[in-house]
C-alpha cells in the first residue's frame, strides 16, 4: 500500500525561504561597480517620513561593508534617485568613517524626493588619494540654447546638433561654438565644476547679422553683401549670386560694419 507523504515540510521551507527573502535588502551596490569592489551598501525598503506639496521624505536602512583590504578612514557620496522613467527625482548623502577592514556599520540615509524613488546610484565626492583613480569622470547634463534658435553647436570642436539641445558634460573647461546663417559666429567658455548638478541652461545670443539687410515692400527680407546702389537698382550678393533688385521694389536698406581691406 502506498504512503501519502505530508506537504508539510515542504510548506515549511518555502515559507522558511520566503521570510528569508524578505528581510533581504531591496538593492544591493558595490562600488566601484565594475573590478575589485571597496565598500558594498545595502539599501532596504523606502520608509516614508512625510509629504508636502508634491515633496517626499524617505528614510533607509542602510548597510555598508568595507571590503577593500585597507581600513575607510572618511568616505563621501552623493545618492541619487530615480523615478520607474530612469528621471532624477532626489537625492541624499553617505559618508563613512574609520570603517575597519572587513567590518560593516549600519544606519540611516534620509533622502527628499519630487516623486516615487525606485532606484538608486552612489557617485562618489569624497575620497582617500589612493581611491580618485578609481572615481568615473563625472558628467552633467546641461541645456544650451541660442537667440535666435536653431543654431548649429560645438562642443569643444565637436559637432552637438542645433539649439536648443541638452548636451552631456564632464568636469573642466570648455568652448561652446555656435553658428547661424546670416549671424556671426559666438564663442562661448564654460567651466564645469565638481560641485555643479544637472538641470542647469546657457543661452547665447548670436548678436547682428554677418550680412547687409535688404527690405522690400512686399515685405520679404533678402539678407547678403551689397554691391551697388543707383537710382535704377541695387545690386545684392547672395550666396555667391547678384541679384538685380528694382530700385522702387526696396523700402530699406541696413548695412553692417565690415573691417576696412588691407593696404
Amino acid at each position: 500500500m502506498a504512503t501519502r507523504r505530508s506537504p508539510l515540510p515542504f510548506l515549511f521551507v518555502f515559507l522558511a525561504l520566503f521570510a528569508q527573502a524578505k528581510d533581504q535588502p531591496a538593492q544591493v551596490i558595490p562600488w566601484p561597480a565594475s573590478g575589485q569592489a571597496v565598500v558594498r551598501f545595502s539599501f532596504g525598503k523606502f520608509k516614508e517620513l512625510g509629504a508636502l506639496g508634491g515633496q517626499h521624505s524617505y528614510v533607509i536602512d542602510t548597510t555598508a561593508e568595507n571590503v577593500w583590504g585597507k581600513k575607510i578612514s572618511r568616505m563621501g557620496f552623493s545618492l541619487y534617485l530615480f523615478d520607474k522613467n530612469k528621471v532624477r527625482i532626489g537625492e541624499g548623502w553617505i559618508t563613512l568613517n574609520d570603517v575597519p577592514v572587513g567590518q560593516s556599520v549600519k544606519f540611516q540615509t534620509t533622502v527628499g524626493t519630487s516623486g516615487t524613488p525606485v532606484s538608486l546610484e552612489l557617485v562618489p565626492n569624497s575620497l582617500p588619494p589612493e581611491l580618485q583613480p578609481l572615481a568615473p569622470p563625472k558628467m552633467i547634463s546641461i541645456t544650451v540654447n541660442s537667440v535666435p534658435q536653431g543654431a548649429s553647436l560645438k562642443v569643444d570642436g565637436v559637432d552637438a546638433g542645433t539649439t536648443p539641445k541638452s548636451v552631456q558634460i564632464g568636469a573642466g573647461k570648455h568652448m561652446l561654438e555656435f553658428s547661424k546663417e546670416s549671424f556671426n559666429t559666438g564663442h562661448f567658455p564654460l567651466e564645469v565644476t565638481s560641485s555643479d548638478v544637472s538641470g542647469g541652461s546657457v543661452s547665447y545670443e548670436l548678436g547682428t547679422s554677418a550680412h547687409d539687410t535688404v527690405e522690400l515692400r512686399d515685405g520679404s527680407v533678402l539678407t547678403g553683401d551689397l554691391e551697388t546702389v543707383s537710382a535704377a537698382e541695387v545690386v545684392l550678393k547672395i550666396g555667391g549670386a547678384m541679384q538685380h533688385l528694382n530700385r522702387n521694389q526696396v523700402k530699406r536698406i541696413l548695412l553692417v560694419e565690415r573691417d576696412a581691406p588691407a593696404q
